[in-house]
């Protein structure tokens, strides 16, 4: 049978060729090659049985666990399209992904079920839910378990062929706040996030070439962050497609000595964080505590940069490390690392194909400024959304299509790149991303409140906070704990405000939109 870049399919070339290679660790729970492929095996063969169909979509909503990446690789196994889902989320924001992704069938844990349950009457496409055990006793109706599922299915390959063409489909924010889902195939996600096969060299010329990496030196890579999010997700695959073991942080608050312990037991080699929110606790960890990080040599960064401030505090406790702070977007995938600005700023040697264009679809010149964007290997669109994909992916007059998601960046005299932000609007906070129109929509629904403008101050753990300016009613004066209460159904925690300024008048501008740059001298000021 010809082999694809379908990510099953990378991952059974694999098992055979390095059966016994540890693969996976996850709390208690470890997983060679082998054993990871026939959980996902078994995964994918329930979800045939009870009805899953190539191309439709399976969501999956947990923390990390083993189970999270074998229920993704299990769906690819039957050429369906994993949906990975916040576990964040409140039950608005569940109803969206849920609805807007056509999911028909949902892998979560117990109690994270428990909020999809608020909102199932409305989702009439998802048919099957499959339990993870976490503890929790919430009764979720018509479902099976997990390990039941799994015990009744068989765990062979035989699996009809699959595509190169096969979906992977990852959830972002939107400008105006709801996630849209930008869909890859699976072998440009594979070479445009996933390292190709070899992150540090040439990508594979093939998904057989990829069992090679079954007899490379065993690396291991402690993966910190969410593997729901692209950043944690992306890590984790680069490990397992380069014949990593990769251990996943299960803990669901982040303590820095739980991971540096964690690191020093498997001997881990990389550690992946998210910026500065990770980054400076393992820092002020390292300083009060003896840890054997002789087998560390890389601290990897994704879903938010790392300052200079905090690869600083790093360098005091270990001075030979390098820093792996690589740019990526849903849209873009994984981009290339940053380096180090004088200037402070976030600069990146990009790979080729990434450049900055201005409106014409034309390379900026040197010094100045314009829309980073990425051709080659890049994503066919957003799901279900034919507008915002024609508003994001351009086909220039040389017939090279481009994906321009918004990014403004400088082009410099070196070649480097540097990030100015999308707008200067997105807020980054803790590696997740919040978009100000969604806060301020669920804000000016509080009776209160009259006007309001949110904007991203800066924050020394979370590298950003969510602040608002208010212009409240006549005649009241809301609190922030008024306005969080009030958001807390609506929005994900990370989403709220954490600050508020309040004001007689919202000021706008001409054209009567946000005026973020005069909310942000408010707070100055």
């Amino acid at each position: 049978m010809a082999r694809s870049y379908n990510l099953a399919d990378l991952l059974e070339i694999l098992a055979e060729a390095g059966p016994d290679r540890p693969a996976l660790v996850a709390g208690d729970e470890r997983r060679t090659y082998r054993e990871l492929n026939e959980r996902a095996s078994r995964v994918g063969h329930h979800l045939a049985a009870a009805g899953v169909k190539p191309g439709e979509h399976v969501a999956i909503l947990a923390y990390n666990r083993a189970e999270w990446l074998e229920s993704m690789l299990g769906i690819f196994k039957i050429r369906a399209v994993p949906i990975p889902v916040n576990f964040r989320y409140v039950a608005a924001e569940l109803h969206h992904v849920l609805a807007d992704s056509d999911s028909v069938a949902l892998i979560g844990e117990r109690s994270l079920l428990a909020r999809v349950e608020e909102i199932r009457a409305d989702l009439p496409k998802l048919r099957h839910v499959v339990v993870l055990e976490d503890g929790a006793d919430d009764a979720i109706p018509g479902s099976v378990r997990y390990e039941d599922a799994l015990a009744e299915a068989g765990a062979g390959d035989d699996f009809p062929e699959r595509s190169s063409d096969d979906r992977y489909i990852m959830y972002t924010g939107g400008t105006t706040g709801y996630p849209k889902g930008v869909e890859w195939r699976c072998e440009d996600i594979f070479f445009g996030a996933l390292g190709g096969g070899n992150v540090l060299g040439d990508p594979i010329g093939s998904p057989e070439a990829i069992a090679v990496n079954a007899e490379a030196d065993a690396m291991c890579v402690l993966d910190c962050a969410p593997v729901m999010h692209g950043a944690g997700q992306w890590v984790a695959f680069m490990g397992l497609f380069s014949g990593a073991k990769v251990v996943l942080y299960t803990d669901h608050a982040f303590d820095a000595g739980r991971a540096l312990r964690i690191a020093v037991d498997e001997k881990a080699n990389v550690i992946m964080l998210v910026g500065d929110v990770m980054a400076r606790p393992v820092a002020k960890e390292l300083g009060a505590g003896e840890y054997d990080m002789s087998s560390l040599f890389a601290i990897a960064s994704g879903g938010a940069p790392l300052t200079e401030g905090a690869k600083a505090e790093l360098k005091e406790h270990l001075p030979n490390i390098m820093f792996l702070d690589n740019y990526g977007a849903s849209e873009t995938g994984a981009c290339g690392p940053s380096i180090e600005s004088k200037e402070g700023t976030a600069r990146f040697m990009m790979k080729p194909g990434i450049t900055v264009l201005d409106d014409d679809l034309k390379v900026v010149r040197a010094g100045e400024i314009g829309k980073l964007a990425r051709s080659g290997h890049i994503p066919i669109g957003y799901y279900n959304d034919p507008k915002k994909t024609a508003s994001t992916f351009f086909t220039d007059a040389d017939g090279v299509r481009w994906s321009v998601p918004g990014d403004f960046a400088a082009l410099e005299e070196d070649g480097t790149i540097t990030l100015l932000g999308r707008g200067s609007l997105m807020i980054n906070t803790g590696g997740e991303k919040v978009y100000p129109e969604e806060v301020e929509v669920a804000l000016k629904d509080h009776p209160d409140v009259y006007d309001v403008v949110v904007v991203g101050l800066p924050d020394e753990r979370f590298g950003q906070r969510v602040a608002a300016v208010v212009a409240p009613r006549p005649g009241t004066r809301p609190t922030l704990e008024e306005l969080t209460e009030h958001c807390r159904g609506r929005l994900a925690g990370y989403k709220l405000p954490r600050q508020i300024q309040l004001v007689d008048e919202v000021q706008r501008t001409a054209v009567g939109k946000s005026d973020y740059k005069w909310a942000k001298a408010v707070f100055a000021g």
